[in-house]
């Protein structure tokens, strides 16, 4: 049974494990709320809140399973928790990762500790050999999201945030299979029922959206979201529980959303975020939940970005929120056309960062031609000042 207590008991365990990672206030994620802070879990030993869930559980084994060690499934972030935990109270950890796991979350997870085993296929693979592992070596399994330990160890960042800022409206929390949701929502109304506590999933992986909207658990056939931490095809029974219970609306974001959530985090807060840790602040960003006039807390789950998609992240960010922009202009091929077209652009304060030119049969007229323009601007009311300007001087935009 999840306890109030029992999350009381993990804060008090996980005191020497875990860093604090106090609020930041961020109030240029939404400026319509009273204030939005950052709960900046990607700040947290490993990059990621999952070590308070693994480090409780294996906390609370009993001297016979720590003997035989533990074993884990994650591609990732859950890997890195149960590695750190284990090797902190010096049990064996042996974790199975997906031979499509990213390179630095398989080189961290050995860093802190642990054993690893690349298992050829899919999550789902690498889940069925740790459980072949478990049966036939005794090792215990330490679950990513759907173990009450686990659930208690997440709920002790509710607790935090509640001693922090007391008076709260809201905290929204990404939700993958439910662990971090779960503990936080179950520790926030059982202290403070007023409080409206959301859920955020990628809307490629709305598998708790869809089991708490229909009423019973649900399974999606295949997920696609650059927040590989939260593509989970199915949540846990304990968590659909808690969530059924505890949570007041869960909402989805677009890969765009959250690429203009890791790229604010950047520019506004020096804050790197990966895609799960980002939903939360994309909901806020992009008015999914009620924040004006309310004090708002985005748990920013993980940090654990690869580096080598970060570039594409950034620049899909740019386009979303209107900072970079593609235009097509169809022109008379005559000298001093693109000059026009650059002195417009310049005069509207735009930044012109490539130019491609082509002869085409397309167009209307047989003398004309394409010119493709990447563009830097300020914003969307920008793109739309530069469009106008360059329509006002006579020229045709595709």
């Amino acid at each position: 049974m999840l306890t109030l207590d029992k999350v009381y008991h993990a804060s008090y365990v996980l005191r020497d494990v875990i860093r604090k990672t106090s609020l930041i206030a961020a109030p240029d994620i939404n400026p319509q709320a009273k204030m939005v802070y950052l709960k900046p879990e990607c700040l947290q030993v490993t990059g990621s809140f999952k070590v308070r869930g693994s480090g409780y559980m294996i906390s609370q084994l009993s001297e016979e399973e720590k003997a035989r060690g533990v074993i884990a499934c994650s591609a990732g972030n859950h890997a890195q928790g149960v590695a750190l935990a284990a090797t902190k109270y010096g049990i064996k950890s042996l974790i199975c990762l997906p031979d499509s796991a990213p390179i630095s979350k398989v080189e961290a997870t050995k860093r802190y500790g642990a054993q690893v085993e690349m298992v050829k296929g899919t999550y789902d693979d690498a889940y069925s050999r740790s459980l072949e592992l478990r049966d036939r070596d005794g090792y215990t399994m330490v679950h990513p999201f759907d173990d009450e330990n686990v659930i208690a160890g997440q709920g002790t960042i509710g607790l935090e945030i509640l001693e922090e800022l007391s008076d709260a409206d809201a905290i929204v929390v990404p939700v993958g299979g439910g662990g971090l949701i779960s503990g936080v929502a179950f520790a926030v109304k059982k202290l403070r029922p007023d409080i409206r506590v959301y859920g955020v999933q990628a809307a490629g992986a709305p598998s708790m959206y869809n089991s708490v909207h229909d009423g019973h658990i649900e399974r999606l056939d295949s997920v696609s979201t650059i927040a590989d931490g939260i593509a989970v095809k199915q949540p846990g029974e304990n968590t659909f529980r808690f969530c059924s219970e505890y949570v007041d609306e869960i909402v989805t974001v677009t890969e765009d959303e959250i690429c203009s959530a890791i790229l604010a985090l950047i520019e506004q807060q020096k804050m790197i975020a990966e895609g799960a840790g980002a939903v939360s602040v994309a909901a806020v960003m992009f008015h999914k939940i009620p924040v004006q006039d309310k004090k708002v807390v985005c748990i920013v789950s993980g940090g654990n970005i690869d580096v080598t998609i970060l570039s594409r992240v950034i620049k899909r960010g740019l386009l979303k929120s209107g900072r970079n922009a593609n235009l097509c202009v169809e022109l008379v091929d005559k000298p001093g056309q693109l000059t026009l077209v650059s002195s417009i652009i310049s005069a509207c304060g735009g930044n012109v960062v490539s130019v491609h030119h082509e002869r085409a049969s397309e167009t209307a007229d047989i003398n004309g031609c394409f010119l493709r323009l990447a563009l830097e601007t300020r914003n969307y009311q920008h793109v739309q000042e530069i469009v106008e300007a360059l329509r006002a001087a006579g020229i045709k935009l595709v």
